[in-house]
C-alpha cells in the first residue's frame, strides 16, 4: 500500500537521503499510518531475490523483529541493507562469516568465545588509559585553538580502545583506522573509495588480524587475543574466525562510536542548556541519551524463514525486513517527548545498541565508557567549545555517520 507522505519511488535506504538528513518526518508517518510497510525497490539490486523489503518502524515491532532469530534470519541475507546495485551474492555470502550476520546456534558458539574479551573486568582493566587518553585528545585538539572535531577528537578514542581490547600493536593503529573508514565510505563519491577499495581494504584488515592470531598460537601473551585463539579446542576461534570478529569490531566498536560522539557533541552544541547541565552535573544518564539521539546505525535487515505477520501485516518467506532503529528511537509510544535532547531521559529503552535478543551489542558497556570519557575530557579542558559550521554528513544507505564538524575550542 503506498503511503500519501511518501513521493513515489522514495526509499528509505537510498544513501542520498542520508546525505542531507535522517528522515525521521517520513519515520512519524509511516508509524502513525504504516507501521510495517513495504518499501519497493524498482532498481535491481544484486544478490537478492526480491523487489523491496518490509520498513519497520515502531519500537515494539523492532524489538519482536530482533528478538526472534527463529522467524527473523540474520544469516540469510546479512544484516546490512542495502541500495547498492553492484552487490553480487557471492559478496554477500562471504559476509556470513561475520558474526553480526549468524543466526544461532552458530552465533550462539562464537558469541560466547568472543564475550571473554567483553568481561566488566576486561573493560574496567582499559579505564585508566582510555581516560589518559581521552584527556589528551582533547589537550592537543585545545592547542590547535579551531579543526574539524571528528578527526580531531571523535575518532581516535574509539579505535585506541579496540586497539587496546585486542593488544594492536600502537605502530599499527593508524592501518586499522585507514582500512575501517574504507570499508564503510564506499557509499560516498567525495572520499573517492569504490566499492572495490571498500572490500580490499576488508581483506586487508581480516589477513592483518589472522597473523595476529597465528602468533599468538605459537607464542601466547597475556592478553585477550590469546585468550580468544590460543587453546584447539572447540573453545576458542579459528585464525579466519578472529579475523572476521576484528573486521566487525572495526566498524561496530569504531566507527559507530565515534559517530555516536560527533552527533552528542553537536547535540550540546544546538542545545546550550544541555551543554550548561553536563557541565555541572555530569548526569550518568548522559551517554545513553546520546546514542539514542545519534542512533549511529540507522538499520539492519533480518530475512523472514516463513510466513508470519507483524504489525498487521503479512510477510511472506523469504522476504526482507528492515528494522530501522532510528525511527525506533522516535518513537513516542516508547519515549517522553522524544524530539527533545534530555540527557537527564530515565528511563531511556532505546535500541541504539540493538534491539534484544541474541545480537544485542556486546560491546555496550565499553561504548558507554567511552563516551563518558571523552565528553569528561571536553566539558573539563574546552568548556567553551563552538560550533563554526555546520557538519558534513556521510553519504551511506544504513550508517547514521558525520565526516566533518568544524569547531573553535574556545
Amino acid at each position: 500500500m503506498p503511503c500519501p507522505a511518501l513521493p513515489d519511488g522514495f526509499d528509505f535506504t537510498d544513501p542520498d537521503v542520508y546525505r542531507d538528513r535522517v528522515p525521521l518526518p517520513e519515520f512519524a508517518q509511516l508509524r502513525r499510518t504504516a507501521p510495517v510497510w513495504w518499501n519497493a525497490q524498482p532498481h535491481n539490486i544484486a544478490g537478492f531475490e526480491d523487489d523491496g523489503y518490509w520498513v519497520v518502524t515502531r519500537h515494539a515491532d523492532v524489538k519482536e523483529v530482533s528478538t526472534r532469530p527463529d522467524v527473523f534470519s540474520a544469516h540469510r541475507n546479512t544484516s546490512i541493507i542495502r541500495f547498492n546495485e553492484s552487490m553480487t551474492r557471492d559478496q554477500i555470502d562471504v559476509q556470513k562469516l561475520i558474526m553480526l550476520n549468524m543466526d544461532p546456534p552458530e552465533h550462539t558458539r562464537v558469541r560466547q568465545i568472543v564475550q571473554r574479551g567483553f568481561t566488566p573486568r576486561s573493560i574496567r582493566a582499559l579505564e585508566d588509559a582510555l581516560r589518559e587518553r581521552a584527556t589528551r585528545i582533547v589537550a592537543e585538539a585545545k592547542r590547535n585553538g579551531r579543526g574539524d572535531f571528528v578527526t580531531d577528537i571523535a575518532c581516535e578514542l574509539p579505535l585506541q580502545a579496540i586497539a587496546e581490547l585486542i593488544g594492536i600493536p600502537q605502530e599499527d593503529r593508524s592501518r586499522i583506522f585507514d582500512w575501517s573508514n574504507k570499508m564503510v565510505a564506499y557509499d560516498d563519491p567525495e572520499l573517492a573509495i569504490t566499492e572495490e577499495v571498500g572490500t580490499n581494504a576488508a581483506m586487508e584488515l581480516i589477513s592483518y588480524a589472522m597473523n595476529l592470531a597465528a602468533a599468538r598460537k605459537e607464542c601466547p601473551a597475556k592478553d585477550i587475543v590469546s585468550r580468544l585463539v590460543a587453546a584447539e579446542d572447540e573453545g576458542n576461534l579459528g585464525n579466519d574466525e578472529f579475523g572476521f570478529f576484528v573486521l566487525l569490531l572495526a566498524v561496530a566498536g569504531n566507527e559507530t562510536t565515534r559517530n555516536a560522539i560527533t552527533h552528542g557533541m553537536h547535540a550540546f552544541l544546538t542545545h546550550p542548556e544541555q551543554w550548561e547541565r553536563y557541565k555541572r552535573e555530569r548526569p550518568a544518564t548522559a551517554a545513553e541519551e546520546i546514542v539514542r539521539w545519534a542512533t549511529p546505525v540507522v538499520s539492519f535487515q533480518r530475512t523472514a524463514t516463513q510466513d508470519t505477520e507483524l504489525g498487521g501485516a503479512h510477510i511472506k518467506e523469504g522476504q526482507r525486513v528492515g528494522i530501522f532503529y532510528a525511527s525506533a528511537n522516535n518513537d513516542p509510544e516508547a519515549f517522553d517527548r522524544p524530539e527533545e535532547f534530555d540527557i537527564g531521559r530515565d528511563p531511556n529503552p532505546h535500541l541504539g545498541f540493538g534491539g534484544g535478543g541474541p545480537h544485542f551489542c556486546l560491546g555496550k558497556s565499553l561504548a558507554v565508557l567511552e563516551i563518558d570519557l571523552i565528553f569528561h575530557a571536553i566539558a573539563d579542558a574546552v568548556p567553551d567549545i563552538a560550533l563554526a559550521g555546520d557538519p558534513r554528513r556521510l553519504r551511506s544507505a544504513w550508517l547514521n555517520g558525520v565526516k566533518e564538524l568544524r569547531v573553535s575550542y574556545g
